[in-house]
């Protein structure tokens, strides 16, 4: 049975994107072990049967004696679980495990050894946020070294992130591959509720931007147009759903966000434990996001739940967001432009219900989760089997 370690430096990281991915290769038979710092979510995936090791990394710490510390825990975890695979999510995992492979000591772990590492959108790391460009003048070099190995494999979730990552000589380009997204599950996700309302009921149409509250995720621009469109007594109400992700520097503090909700520019929700509810309750997705996206998971289940979408014109939201069939693409950091496009759908509910249909014909043919977990599957093989 090959034992595998999905690894990661948060644990709502592998509970909210990586559990289907577990089930599915514990039903192939894989003995499946998470590691992570332990948090809320990790009692979570005990419920879920899966055993949990502690890593003890800070994931908002650049502190060196830190960071170096957290490599040497997780060289020591590798060492004692004597895993087949590791599969490592985002950046931080993705440097150090690279790393703690190569520390590992003795033939029965070292030649057998094999890994993954996953972009999931290339984010703060190489974003044009100072401190990022610092980061990357310090360890790219440094990737370029550790990352690159004939035992390591490389998944991101677009081309634009692919030609990054070989731009930048962080991968061989035989050992990289594109799994668009972690999916979807369409049978969770599906078209309900008051989308299909009548349009003549008086209420308000809702506008929905789910994500963590960062600037770059274009939280600012969400909320100028529902400025702009609040000057002209448009009918229609803008809700956030997320809290601020304090390990992140282009963190939006609550402090912010509570001005907004009690100004009446948002209805602010705070997270959201049942997002297939709260999708059947809008009638327009928005993501004007100006990250390193991978394949923006708010879109995927935006589009499965049979709705139309606005989102800027950038690589992660173009493979979800197709411009005038099942919505509207306009430029980043635009507000003007965001907010006409929520307009147009707004005053025409024939043309949300036409895109939303498009958007769940999309999501169902091309980002379904039993046909991306099958890619995952034959990836493990693929790797395993090298």
């Amino acid at each position: 049975m090959p034992k595998v370690l999905l690894v990661a430096h948060w644990d709502w990281v592998l509970y909210n994107f990586r559990l289907p991915l577990a089930k599915a290769l514990r039903e192939k038979g894989y003995d499946v072990v998470f590691v992570c710092p332990f948090g809320k979510y990790v009692s979570k995936l005990a419920i879920e049967g899966f055993r949990c090791i502690h890593w003890s990394v800070i994931r908002e710490s650049l502190n060196p004696i830190r960071e170096i510390i957290a490599v040497f825990h997780l060289t020591q975890i590798y060492r004692h679980e004597r895993p087949h695979l590791v599969h490592h999510f985002t950046v931080k995992p993705n440097l150090y495990g690279s790393l703690a492979t190569k520390l590992v000591v003795g033939k029965n772990v070292s030649e057998k050894l094999r890994a993954i590492n996953t972009f999931t959108g290339l984010g703060f790391l190489f974003s044009y946020h100072p401190t990022a460009k610092l980061l990357r003048t310090i360890l790219l070099p440094f990737m370029r070294i550790v990352m690159k190995s004939n035992k390591i494999w490389t998944v991101c979730q677009n081309d634009s992130d692919k030609e990054t990552l070989l731009q930048k000589g962080l991968v061989i380009p035989e050992r990289l591959t594109i799994i668009a997204s972690s999916g979807v599950d369409t049978t969770r996700f599906h078209p309900d509720g008051v989308f299909f309302r009548d349009p003549m009921d008086g209420q308000a149409t809702i506008v929905l931007m789910a994500s963590r509250l960062l600037w770059d995720k274009g939280v600012g621009e969400f909320v100028e147009a529902a400025k702009l469109l609040k000057r002209k007594s448009v009918g229609v109400e803008f809700w956030l759903a997320g809290t601020p992700d304090g390990g992140n520097p282009m963190c939006v503090s609550e402090e912010i966000v509570k001005q907004w909700h009690e100004n009446g520019l948002i209805k602010w929700l705070g997270h959201c434990d049942d997002m297939p509810n709260l999708l059947r309750k809008v009638d327009i997705a928005v993501l004007p996001s100006y990250y390193h996206e991978g394949v923006p998971r708010f879109l995927l289940e935006a589009a499965a739940s049979g709705l139309p979408i606005v989102a800027t014109d950038i690589e992660g939201c173009r493979m979800v967001v197709r411009h005038g069939e099942n919505g509207f693409l306009v430029p980043v950091r635009n507000s003007q432009a965001l907010a006409d496009a929520i307009e147009r759908l707004v005053c025409d509910h024939q043309l949300r219900l036409r895109m939303g249909k498009v958007s769940r014909e999309i999501a169902v043919k091309e980002f379904d989760e039993r046909k991306i977990l099958e890619q995952w599957l034959r990836l493990y093989e693929q790797v395993l089997a090298s």
